[in-house]
């Protein structure tokens, strides 16, 4: 790490970082590289749209908003949603809820007992034209039109400049459209139009929060010691770790942090999952003993002063135990803002010791293609001929069998090699329920392997660790999960329902695992998911 960070200094890197050199992540110019550091100077830039959102957000009240109802994905939803977690609305300002899941379960809940003349609905999408967003959207359009005869006024857009969603935006006559910058990708856009708009709605105090992103900033300039960069201190050691096999970064938080793990999650992992390499986010796993914990971990422990969550204890033992830990100390929730761009930095360069591209995401597209193709069957039997590589199972077994069940969970965990992780991908309605059943089925796969596991809902998981399922090493074992949907879901304007959106969205990341060659089991739950859930931790508990 100390090594590294000489050669930093000897490089100049933050002054090449800052000036978009893409010479640090690649001898050539490739697409989404030195296009897409605007976030370096978001704290600075956005500090002049401070003004401007405060004043909306005075207009918004004022006409009776009393909740915000935020469309989009990964990006777009992660840091608005942790927002909300972290601060909560404050008195007399709107609350905030994220729609992220096409499961039409979780559709109809986000739209139960909505006052819709009182809510106001965020459009969020960079590219315009995300699939889940765009039938989120028109699913709650129909319902504002068929109560005003001006639906348009309840609804604002976030969106890039020319995309699809804004000229929609101005035929439909949106109440507002905030534009994002081209050159910020949607994992980097948390201190943008796409993070800060939702921020100033529930009341954070915007300035406050980009004064400490700038905080992380100045620590950048040009003309800064390597050391004296906090972003560039953590990426040393998160990367020189990775690159020695400790590429499990395992995060521990205080109770009132719970919602940065997630952020967090999406920023590193898929922006280092490519290229065979990457570093595996393991976040809300449930605690072990200090002695079973394996030596391919790093541990990331980020408290907030005033919360007693008993995490110090566990990582006075690891240290001791010769496992490199990270402590981080918030003084107030306001340093989340130097946190978000510390990381950023920090990943950015961690991605340049790994010799790749931070900034793209190329192998999330395929599971959108394949996506498209069971869509185009009908969501049916999605021809995965050819698909399949070395390792590759493409087995699916029901839960209700418990025979099949048995057979196809003993197959799947034999293939478990050391240095491996266990992904569970669940394409369900989150809720209390099923995520509880979730986080047992963890503690006993964490049992029977002795492996780091992780967790995602679907199609949310897609947008931010589906790159490294993909991309990354093939140290993967994965778990998919998917239910019957029962009751089905118009997506209006359209020719299909958010059922067989997710039916297919689970077949096409199936698929897309299988071209990659990965080993990944499917069980199909029924109608009872934390039962079939509780089936597979009671079947993997006999092998």
């Amino acid at each position: 790490m100390e090594a590294r960070l000489d050669r930093w200094e000897r490089e100049r890197f933050l002054r090449r970082m800052r000036s978009k050199d893409h010479t640090l992540w690649s001898p050539v110019i490739a697409p989404e590289l030195s296009d897409r550091l605007g976030w370096l100077f978001l704290p600075e830039t956005m500090a002049g749209a401070v003004e401007g959102l405060e004043k909306f957000v005075d207009e918004a009240r004022g006409e009776g908003t009393r909740k915000v109802l935020l469309l989009g994905m990964g990006g777009s939803s992660l840091a608005p949603e942790l927002f909300q977690l972290t601060f909560g609305n404050r008195r007399g300002f709107p609350r905030l809820a994220v729609l992220d899941s096409t499961h039409p379960a979780a559709v109809a809940r986000a739209g139960r007992g909505l006052d819709l003349e009182r809510t106001l609905f965020m459009v969020s999408s960079k590219s315009g034209g995300t699939t889940e967003t765009s039938s989120f959207f028109w699913y709650f359009w129909k319902r504002v039109a068929d109560i005003s005869p001006e639906p348009g006024g309840q609804f604002v857009a976030i969106t890039d400049p020319g995309t699809s969603l804004a000229k929609l935006a101005a035929e439909l006559r949106f109440r507002r459209v905030f534009f994002g910058d081209p050159e910020v990708g949607g994992r980097y856009s948390a201190l943008s139009p796409f993070g800060l708009v939702p921020a100033a709605l529930i009341g954070m105090d915007v300035a406050r929060l980009l004064g400490r992103a700038g905080g992380a900033a100045d620590e950048c300039k040009a003309d800064r010691e390597a050391r004296g960069s906090g972003g560039l201190v953590l990426g040393a050691a998160i990367g020189e770790l990775a690159l020695a096999g400790r590429d499990k970064l395992t995060f521990f938080v205080s109770r009132s942090l719970a919602g940065l793990p997630a952020w967090l999650e999406q920023l590193v992992a898929e922006s280092t999952g490519k290229l065979g390499k990457g570093i595996v986010t393991v976040s809300d796993e449930p605690r072990m003993p200090a002695a079973r914990y394996g030596k391919d971990r790093l541990f990331v422990f980020i408290d907030l002063k005033g919360d007693r969550d008993g995490h110090g204890a566990l990582a006075e033992r690891l240290s001791g135990m010769g496992h490199p830990v990270v402590r981080i100390h918030l003084a107030d929730r306001y340093d989340i803002g130097y946190e978000m761009y510390r990381w950023e930095v920090a990943t950015a360069a961690a991605g340049a010791m790994m010799g790749i591209n931070p900034f793209d995401q190329p192998d999330v597209q395929l599971a959108k293609d394949m996506a498209k193709r069971a869509m185009a069957a009908d969501g049916g039997a999605l021809d995965r001929s050819g698909a399949g590589g070395p390792g590759a199972s493409g087995a699916t077994v029901d839960a209700t069998d418990a025979k099949g069940l048995e057979k196809g969970l003993g197959a799947w965990l034999e293939k478990a090699r050391k240095g491996d992780y266990v992904a569970i991908m669940a394409f369900l309605p989150p809720d209390g329920r099923t995520t509880a059943a979730l986080q047992g089925l963890r503690a006993v796969l964490q049992r029977r392997t002795g492996l780091p596991t992780t967790l995602g809902y679907g199609p949310r998981f897609l947008h931010s660790t589906g790159q490294l399922h993909k991309g990354g090493p093939d140290t993967g074992l994965f778990l998919q999960l998917v239910d019957d949907v029962g009751d089905e879901l118009e997506v209006p304007g359209t020719d299909y329902t958010f059922g067989r959106l997710v039916r297919a969205q689970a077949l096409g990341d199936l698929a897309a695992l299988e071209r990659r060659g990965r080993r990944v089991l499917s069980v199909v739950l029924g109608r009872d998911a934390a039962g079939g859930i509780m089936s597979i931790s009671g079947a993997i508990r006999t092998q």
